[in-house]
């Protein structure tokens, strides 16, 4: 599969680059890494002809503060360097871990923490080549009209599947965004839409500056990925817990779900079982079984849809036993 043409630029400031995308319009995408806007450009699921590339913009590739104050990471710094990053890995263990497990070495090199929070949605009848899709007549997210995963839907179901969407939205985390008419700073739990084609609550104008992860004060968090293979897959289920505790009780908890929906979703019954209690293991039961009675995974990933559920249970099991331990 070839690309499509495009005028390629290169700006130098943010300032120059959210410029060319005013004026590009709804022609323009701005690119970092480019592992999830070129291979879509070339399945034809999306064809902008003005791609803007802010992948060597000096603000965007910045990592500072540290978990006593909160720590900003500009949206161009790559996957491997959130993996490597001793701050991040002292102080934000989670961040470094779900990175870790995104796809392959090679395309963590290229790959950026921004590009990851803003993927594309994916489903087994939107992310095949043209000639597949077409065959199909296409379907409701690209080119088509009807949703092949629940054909008499308004909706389409494709499903969110960033590793680092659910730990941000678990901790807290807010996103900087620019454009030229100013800043904004939206928090990741308000960023994500549950509609597998308008998934984004940004404007197409708007470039991701930034990630800003709160101060560490006492809370831990845990992220359990599954996968068919060890390496490269992306999550059909995953799992971000989030707590804090202070006097061996829980004072705040979430519990978020990756994986299975066009948007995370939040247990907030898991939460309300583990705040203001001691964490053991009947708590923790009984918030994996909150997890298994909300989660209602798509079959339109990989594995049968039914053990999918089954596992939301095991993997929160997973992430608070792996909490308990550090608390």
């Amino acid at each position: 599969m070839r690309l499509p043409k495009f005028d390629y630029r290169t700006p130098q400031t943010i300032t120059e680059a959210v410029k060319i995308m005013a004026v590009a319009g709804l022609e323009g995408q701005f690119v970092a890494g480019g592992t999830d806007l070129y291979p879509n450009m070339k399945r034809r699921q999306q064809m902008p002809k003005i791609v803007i590339s802010v992948m060597r913009l000096q603000a965007l590739n910045e990592i500072t503060g540290n978990g006593n104050q909160g720590l900003r990471i500009g949206a161009s710094v790559t996957l491997t360097d959130v993996c490597e990053n001793e701050i991040i890995k002292r102080d934000y263990p989670v961040i470094a871990h779900a990175a870790r497990t995104i796809s392959t070495p090679l395309l963590r090199n290229m790959g950026t923490i921004g590009g990851n929070l803003l993927l594309d949605t994916r489903c087994n009848y939107y992310d095949q080549n043209y000639e597949w899709r077409k065959g199909i007549n296409f379907c409701l997210k690209k080119d088509g009209d009807v949703c092949w995963v629940a054909p008499g839907s308004s909706k389409c179901w494709a499903v969110q599947s960033s590793d680092l969407v659910p730990v941000m939205v678990a901790i807290g985390a807010k996103l900087r965004f620019a454009s030229t008419l100013g800043e904004r700073v939206v928090d990741a739990a308000g960023l994500y839409n549950d509609d597998g084609i308008d998934y984004l609550r940004k404007r197409p104008d708007e470039l991701l500056v930034s990630i800003e992860l709160p101060p560490t004060n006492g809370w831990r968090a845990s992220y359990q990925k599954l996968r068919r293979r060890g390496a490269f897959d992306f999550p059909v289920l995953g799992v971000a817990a989030y707590l804090k505790q202070e006097h061996d009780v829980i004072t705040e908890a979430k519990l978020i779900l990756g994986g299975i929906a066009p948007a995370p979703v939040e247990i907030k019954e898991a939460a309300t079982i583990l705040v203001g209690k001691p964490l053991n293991a009947d708590q923790i039961n009984a918030a994996a079984e909150a997890a298994y009675i909300k989660a209602r995974p798509l079959d339109n990933t990989d594995f049968v849809y039914q053990w999918r559920k089954q596992m939301a249970k095991q993997y929160t099991l997973r992430a608070l036993k792996e909490l308990s331990d550090m608390l």
